[in-house]
């Protein structure tokens, strides 16, 4: 299972979250968030369960 650590107001800031997690072992996924889904549409941030803990401190300690 999935689980969103984050909702990003836009396609390209939860493309950098995505990178940040990626560059530390986090696998992560990224869904569409709404009705409109365009460049600035929201975007969930996902990442495995197991993983949400990590994943959960690293973006406390950039946000």
């Amino acid at each position: 299972m999935w689980a969103v650590v984050y909702i990003a107001p836009s396609k390209k800031i939860a493309e950098q979250i995505q990178d940040l997690l990626q560059r530390e072992g986090v696998l992560v996924k990224l869904r569409g968030y709404g009705f409109d889904q365009d460049e600035n549409s929201f975007v969930e941030v996902l990442v495995p369960e197991a993983e949400a803990g990590e994943a959960l401190e690293l973006l406390n300690a950039i946000i």
